[in-house]
This record gives structure tokens, sequence and C-alpha cells, in this order.
């Protein structure tokens, strides 16, 4: 596997040349098409508004979607952009010769002031139709407006702060009353707070704006010409409605902070961008003479808002001294500046232009630009036009300049959408990252992209960044799809080369102990990852060479166990001589069948936990399959190491209660050859029924007889019901054990006898005790005396069984009164059963001639008949066709035969009952073969009563109905 590793590196080197001939014939290295099949819609799409005024346009604002329009000298022109066909015409009701100045329209598009050049200012809700003059604001040319954003209401503007063109700071209040249209006064208070200076003296408020920040904080910012002032301060809370007098008194003293440019177009402008989803801004542009100052507004520090401050200088083709920008309008990427004639574009993350839009000269010069922050659309007038710009995916570009900034994050936060930008932002950083040694970075950005992975490795190879190159295929590895297989194996199977070729060099360097476990950690996560597992899985003997040949057992066995390979695991114990820790495993995982192939090794080392284990695993082992490992353990140990064979099959058999033969006669072995008193134990307790014993009784009787446990072949006989052969054992032992024996074959009184008379036979001619063959006598009521007198020889004196001859005399005696009894009474009855007969001889019945046959009844004289004691009648061929099916197959076949005799006879008899005289008579000689036929089918047909008889008895449990007729009979139920 190290070879063809080897042989893959070299491939890389000769690829290199065909990525730079892909290259040179225009081939991306990005995997991705970029292609657009339709032109894109421009960033800032005008659209003209279909709209010609009456008189020309002074001044337009709009916001939250309301528009309004001072047109000529009077006429005031309100449009709902929502509902733009319903448009509201206001006159001023000015007689002098008053022009509007400025207009000024809050956040919410309720409140509208209408500064004049008279140095009067007017007020318009947006709720009614007449305008009304702010009586304490006359007097001041007002500049600039500052809108409560977090105060005012539909009907109350809250503390608001006003600039003049002569410096002046005021903050006022206008309501209006909900009964009537205006209260007394609108303007509820206008008080002068600050004036803003240069070094001139005082200059025109070109800018105001409130914002809040956090902790009750609120910033003011002001810009005059050429300065633009910071006020800071809180506002304690539950105070807000009273102004913000107490934040400019504490720069009664001293000037606030400030930015100051030195060159000036004669006034300024600031503009604030706020995205969607937020109530501040987030960023700031201030047209100014040097250029537009841009930055961030960042509310969490203590004394100035502005953070990230750059200024951006016009482009070359603006000449402030000839053609100064009017306006300017912030969007989330760009500003806008307004020329007399055009409209320029300016990127604000590299000051590029990047977008400009030409004004034909017959539209009139541009007037002002104004963006209404709700719906993110600019507002461009000159006298007679009005136009519109939609800003539609304005970062779509974005990208580019970060990527260009190396602000690779920012880049990839606003192409994440666009996978073929995306794969460009990576590739670039990912070679920065290169560029600056920052190898590991490189790695994991590399491995996002769609770049050519040959090209990718060669280069950390050739650097030799191993551990960069090994972070790269990990994290190529994590991104492969499940179907590319052939990709998944290589990876994997290169890294796991890595991993070892850097774990070896690691450990055999102490000092760098620390990184080698780190890298041990993560190399065996790799093996443990589930992504892994079945590429690992179906490639494992790759990875086992891999390992062997690294040496590396640790990880050998730990990739075993991972890959559920406990055989190997076990195995490399056992050869290391670790039985414990193999039969943990074994424990642990608890596999049958490698428990069956490793007990013969373990069984031979530590056998007592072996069987603990054994036991351990119950009836999930089958005990047969262990029965060669106790085999061969048994026939090289000692006793006591015999004993743990025995206590696992004690457990089988007492525990599990194992029925297997094999089983039984093992532990039958292990008995005769070390426990003989738990062998007889055993048999007894097994029992004496041959279909309930579970060892071979044959086997177990030359087990026995080989190693001399005759007892134990005694009962083995016993249960075989060799009972003459366990006699003649027994007697070998003990003849109280042949006795036991003897008396077995209760059913065979002849066998009880012979056996017996073998145990008086041994008694007599072997032990040669008389008194014992008595005893022998007394135990057996089958022998008697004449039996035992053949076995003694011939000089024993008769004193010795005298008295047992006398008993046999008496025995003897007693049975001859018994027989003559027996025999008077036989006589006896012998004498009442011929007197019964004769009885019998003259007993009759009477028929009426009403009388009718029991079976059919029909009158019973029409026919031959039949009458019997019990007093039922039948005709002849009723009885025969009763009784016929109930006899026996060889009556059945008598009784045909002589019905068949009977016809063939010439002369058949009419009546059964004619008397006998009359046949003899009138029928000669050869009808008494025709009669003694009659009788011996009246002994078949007429044995018994057919209604009290034993047929009746027999007949209880068959049914009623022929099962075979049973469903034409319920056919003709229906």
């Amino acid at each position: 596997m190290a070879s063809i590793l080897d042989e893959y590196e070299d491939s890389l080197h000769r690829s290199v040349s065909v990525q730079q001939t892909r290259a040179s014939v225009g081939i991306p290295h990005s995997g991705y098409v970029n292609a657009r099949l339709e032109k894109e819609t421009p960033i800032f799409n005008k659209q003209r508004i279909d709209f010609t005024p009456p008189e020309k346009i002074n001044s337009l604002v709009v916001s939250s979607n309301q528009l309004c329009m001072s047109l000529g000298k009077d006429t005031l022109l309100r449009i709902d952009l929502g509902k733009p066909d319903e448009p509201n015409q206001v006159e001023l009701g000015r007689k002098d010769e008053a022009k509007v100045y400025k207009m000024f329209l809050d956040h919410t598009g309720s409140h509208l002031l209408i500064a004049l050049n008279t140095s009067e200012c007017l007020y318009l809700n947006r709720s009614v139709q007449k305008v009304r003059a702010l009586s304490r604001w006359k007097g001041h040319l007002i500049e600039s407006v500052g809108w409560n954003k977090f105060l005012g209401s539909e009907t109350n503007t809250g503390p608001i702060l006003v600039g003049t063109s002569q410096g002046q700071i005021y903050e006022a209040e206008i309501s209006v009353s909900e009964g009537s249209l205006f209260s007394t006064n609108p303007d509820q208070y206008f008080r002068q707070v600050y004036t803003l200076e240069e070094e001139s003296g005082p200059a025109p408020v070109c800018c105001l704006e409130i914002e809040r920040g956090i902790e009750g904080k609120f910033f003011i910012i002001a810009t005059t010409r050429k300065r633009l002032f910071q006020f800071v301060g809180k506002v304690p809370e539950g105070t807000e409605q009273q102004g913000f007098s107490s934040i400019f008194a504490v720069h009664a003293d001293h000037l606030p902070s400030f930015r100051e440019f030195p060159a000036n177009l004669g006034f300024s402008e600031i503009a604030f961008y706020t995205p969607k989803l937020r109530s501040n801004p987030r960023s700031f542009a201030w047209m100014m003479g040097n250029g537009v100052l841009y930055g961030t507004l960042d509310y969490s520090r203590p004394d100035s808002i502005l953070s990230d401050e750059r200024v951006w200088v016009y482009p070359p083709d603006i000449d402030v001294t000839v053609n100064k920008p009017i306006s300017i309008v912030l969007t989330q990427f760009h500003f806008l500046l307004l020329l007399p004639d055009r409209v320029k574009a300016v990127c604000t993350l590299n000051g590029q232009v990047v977008f400009q839009d030409l004004f034909l000269e017959k539209f009139g010069s541009l007037t002002r630009m104004i963006k209404d922050p709700t719906v993110q659309q600019v507002w461009i007038h000159t006298e007679k036009v009005v136009f519109r710009y939609h800003v539609q995916r304005e970062s779509r570009d974005v990208w580019k300049m970060y990527m260009n900034m190396n602000k690779f994050d920012l880049a990839k936060e606003y192409c994440k959408d666009r996978p073929e930008c995306l794969d460009i932002v990576l590739a670039k950083e990912a070679e920065h990252c290169f560029q600056n040694k920052r190898y590991l970075d490189s790695a994991k950005c590399y491995a996002l992209t769609q770049n050519y992975f040959e090209e990718i490795a060669l280069k950390f190879i050739e650097a030799k960044q191993e551990e960069a190159l090994m972070e790269f295929l990990i994290k190529k590895l994590s991104n492969l799809k499940p179907s590319e297989k052939t990709q998944t194996t290589l990876l994997t199977t290169w890294l796991t080369e890595l991993y070892l070729n850097w774990l070896g060099v690691l450990q055999g360097d102490p000092s760098q102990r620390n990184l080698y476990l780190d890298t041990r950690e993560k190399f065996r996560t790799f093996l443990s990852s589930p992504k892994n597992k079945d590429c690992l899985f179906n490639n494992r003997a790759s990875i086992y060479e891999l390992l062997a040949s690294h040496g590396d057992t640790e990880h050998m066995v730990y990739f075993a166990v991972i890959m559920q390979d406990y055989e190997r695991v076990v195995a490399h114990h056992c050869q290391h001589d670790e039985y414990d820790e193999a039969l943990n495993v074994l424990s642990r995982h608890r596999d049958e069948k490698l428990f069956y192939k490793f007990s013969p090794v373990l069984i031979q080392h530590i056998p007592k936990k072996v069987v603990d284990a054994w036991i351990s695993m119950g009836s999930r082992l089958d005990a047969r399959n262990l029965i060669p490992a106790l085999v061969n353990y048994s026939q090289s140990a000692s006793t006591q190491q015999i004993n743990e064979a025995i206590r696992y099959m004690e457990f089988c058999v007492y525990q599990l209660e194992e029925t297997q033969q094999a089983i039984h006669n093992y532990l039958l072995s292990l008995y005769a050859l070390c426990r003989p008193d738990s062998l007889l134990s055993y048999l007894e307790q097994a029992g004496t029924n041959p279909n309930r014993i579970h060892y071979d009784l044959k086997y177990a009787l030359r087990l026995c007889a080989e190693h001399g446990h005759h007892r134990a072949c005694v009962h083995v006989y016993k249960v075989m019901e060799l009972y003459e052969e366990a006699v003649d054992l027994a007697l070998q032992v003990d003849v109280d054990l042949a006795k036991s024996c003897a008396d077995l074959p209760e059913d065979d009184e002849e066998l009880r006898k012979k056996l017996w008379l073998k145990i008086a036979r041994h008694v007599v001619q072997e032990e040669k005790d008389v008194k014992k063959a008595m005893a022998c006598l007394s135990s057996c009521a089958l022998l008697k005396i004449e039996d035992v007198l053949p076995f003694f020889p011939d000089f024993v004196t008769i004193d010795h069984f005298k008295e047992a001859i006398c008993n046999s005399l008496e025995d003897y005696n007693k049975h001859i009164e018994e027989l003559k009894r027996e025999m008077e009474e036989a006589t006896q009855s012998a004498k009442r059963i011929r007197e019964d007969i004769q009885e019998m001889r003259n007993k009759y019945g009477s028929v009426e001639p009403q009388e009718k046959c029991a079976a059919c009844d029909f009158p019973l004289l029409n026919r031959p008949f039949y009458l019997f004691l019990c007093g039922h009648m039948f005709h002849y061929d009723c009885l025969l066709q009763a009784v016929f099916p109930n006899l026996p197959a060889y009556k059945q076949a008598k009784l045909e035969d002589l019905q068949k005799k009977l016809a063939a006879t010439s002369q058949p008899s009419k009546s059964h009952h004619r008397p006998k005289d009359a046949d003899t008579i009138s029928l000669g000689k050869g009808q008494q073969s025709r009669e003694q036929i009659k009788a011996d089918i009246d002994d078949i047909v007429a044995a018994e009563c057919v209604y009290c008889g034993e047929l009746m008895i027999r007949s209880i449990d068959k049914p009623f109905i022929d099962p075979q007729k049973y469903e034409e009979e319920m056919q003709s139920w229906l």
C-alpha cells in the first residue's frame, strides 16, 4: 500500500503539465461555469415619473412613502405613493413675495415644515388641509431639522432640534390638538440651546441628526460648512420629554469634539444608511469641500459615535470650483453624488466610481436628490421632471472588493448564495494564506474549492508541509459525497499512511510528547469517525497492512476494535500472552463463536476465569462446542484443574438443565475419572426410567466397568433391566444390594424366583451361611425349602432347617385343605346350574294377536319372530337387519355362509317355532342338518336382545345420522 501511495504522489508531479495545458486553452480551475443567460439588471435602475408639474418644482421631500412637492409660489402637492392616483393639493395662502426655501419631512411622513426665504416657517400635518404659521420661529431662516425618532408620533413631534443660517440651534416641539385643527400655539416652545461657530464666527447649521445609543446615551451630530460636531450626553430616564438642553449645557464653556476640513463648498450635507431591520443608522457619509468623509457608527463608544473614518476624494472629473456636488445619498455600499447634469455612484469600499448616469439637457439642471429611508428609493428632481432610482441587489459585486482587500470573511458572507463566486474567494484566500505561510488555514480553504486536487496536493508536498496536507485531505474527505467511493478510498488510505508516518516521527522525539498525544488522538478520531466507517470497513485489509508495515500494534488493536474485528484483537492478546486481556474482550463483547475458537488456548492458562466467563454467558454458549477444549485440557491437567471442567459441566446439567447426551456422557467420564462418589449420586439422581435418562447407558456401563465402579455398574444394569447381570455383579459387592436387585422384576415371578435362587446358592455355596440362607427364604415368598435343599452339602444336619421343613409341610397341608373346600364349592355350583337348566327348559312366553314388532311396529304374527325374556319381540328379518352391522367381520361372514346353506335346503321351514316332533315326522333324516343351521343362526342373531344387551351399550357413541348420509338427510329437511 505504501508503494501505491508513492506512485500516486509521483503522478501528482506529472499532472502539473496537464493543468497548465488546461489553463492555456482557457479551461477554468473551478468546477463552476459562470455564464449569464440574460442581461443583469443594473444596481441603480432609473425610472422617470409620469408627471408633468403645472408649475416649476421648488422643493421635494419623501419619507415613509409620503411625497411632498412645492410647486410655484403658493402650491403644495402631497402624494401618498401607495395611492399615487389620489394627490392632495394645499394652498399656502401667502399674498406676499415669500418663496419656499426648504422643506423638512419627519420619519413618519406626518409632520412637514416649510421654511420660507422671508425667515418664516409654516407647518402642515398629514391629517389636515390648512397650513399654520409658527409664530415663535419667525425671524429665523431654517437650514436643518433634527427629528426625534424616539418620541415623535403622528400628532406630536416630541422635542426636536432646529438649525438656522446664523449658527443657532433651537429646541422646539409641535403638537396637534385632537379636538380641533390646532391648539392656540402649535409650536409649544422654541428656545435656543447652542450656537455653532467656525474660525470666522457663527456658521450655518447645515445638518442635524439625533441618535440614541445604549444605556440612555444620546448622540447629536451637527455640521457646518467645514466642521462636524458631536454632542454626547445622557438624558435621565423619564425626562426625555424635557428635551436635550442638558446635553448642550455640558458644552457651554468649551467646544464639543469636532472634525474640520480646510476646504468648503459653501455648504455641506450628511447622509445616513439604516438597514431595514434596525432603527439606528449603521454608517454615514458627509459631503464637504475636501471630499466625502465616510465611516461607521459605533454606539458603544463613550465620546464619539464615528468609527472607521476615511475620506474619499471626489473623482477627478469633479471640479468643486466649477461643478460642485449638490446632494449626497448613502446606501449600503455606495454613496451617490448629485451633480448639475449627472449622478455618480461611488463604492464605499474602494472609492471607485461604479455607476454614472448622465441626464439630458432638456430636463433642465438637477436640483436635489433625497432618499426615502423606509423603502430605500432615491428621488431626483429638476424644475420640470422627477426621477426615481430603485436600488436592486446592491451587494452583488461586493464580494470582489472585499476579496481584493483580503477581507475574505466579508467576501464569503456576500457570496454565500453564489457558489461560483464563493469558490473564487476561497481559492484566493487559500493562495493568500499559502503565500503568508499559514499552511493549515490554506489547506482548509483549498479543501472547499473546486481547484484541481492534484495541483493543491502537490503544492503542499513540494513545500514539505505534511500536516497541512493532512488537513487538506481531511477537509476534502469530509466534503465528498457518499457516491464518490473511489475518491473516498484513496483519501482514507492516504491519510492513514500520513498519520502513521507522522506518529512514527513524533514518537521517537521525547520533546514532542504533547504533539504526539494530540496527533494520536486525531488519528483515532479519524479511524472512529462514523462517516469513514463504511470505507474503512470495506478496505480494512489494506489498513491492517499499513498498520503492520509500520509495526503499530497499538493502533492495529484499536482499529480492530472499531471494526468490531474482535477475533483479531483476541488473537493479538493471545500471541502476546495477555490472556486476561483476551478474556476481557471476549466477556465484554459476548461473541459465542469467539469463545468456541479461543477457549482451547485460554483454558490452558486461566482455567478458573475461563469457566467463570462461560458460566456468565449462560445458555448463550452451546456446551457441546466447548467439550473439545475441556477434553484437551483435562488430558494434560491435574485433578485440581479437572475440577474446573466438572464445575462447568455441573452448571450445564443442574442449572441450565441441558439434555444433550454428549454433555452428560462427558460429565460421567469426569466423575468416573476423579469423583466416583459423585458418579453414583449422579446416576441415582438421573433415575431409573430409560426414557428420562440423558446419558448413554451402554457408554456408562463400559465406563464404570473400566474404572471398577461396581455399584455404578449394578445401577446401570438395573436401569437396563438386565436383572440377572445386576444380581451377579451385586453378589460380588454386597448381598443386600443383590437382594434389592432381585425384587425389581415385580411382574415376572419366575425371574424373581430365579434371582433369589442365585442369591441363595451364593449364600450357601460361597458364604456357607445356613442362617443367612434361611433368611433368604423369609425375604422371598417364592422360595421353598425344597428349592434351597439341593444347594446344601450332604453333611448338613436337619437341625439347621428343621423349622423351615415343618413350616413348609404346614403350608402344604393348608393348601390341600383349601383345595378340598374349593372342590366342594364347585360341586355345589354344578348342581345348581343343572337345576337352572332344567327350569329353563320348561319356561315359555305368551304372544297376543295384537303384539307388534319392536323395530318396525308391524303386527308380530305376520312373519317369523323372536321373543326375548326381557319382553322385546322382533321379526326375524328386523332383528337380523339391526344386529348384522354391529357384528365382527368373522361373524358376519359365518352368518352369510349359514344363510346360504339354509337357502340351499329343499324345503325351508315356514315357522321358527314349529313343534320339534312335527318337524321330525314330516322332514325325515335330511332335515336334521337344516335344524342345526337354524340353531346356529339363532345363536348368532338372537344371542341377546338388541335393545337390552351389550350391543346397545357399545352403540352409545354412534351418531343418530350416518355421517355419510348427513348431507342427504339435511337436504331432505329443507
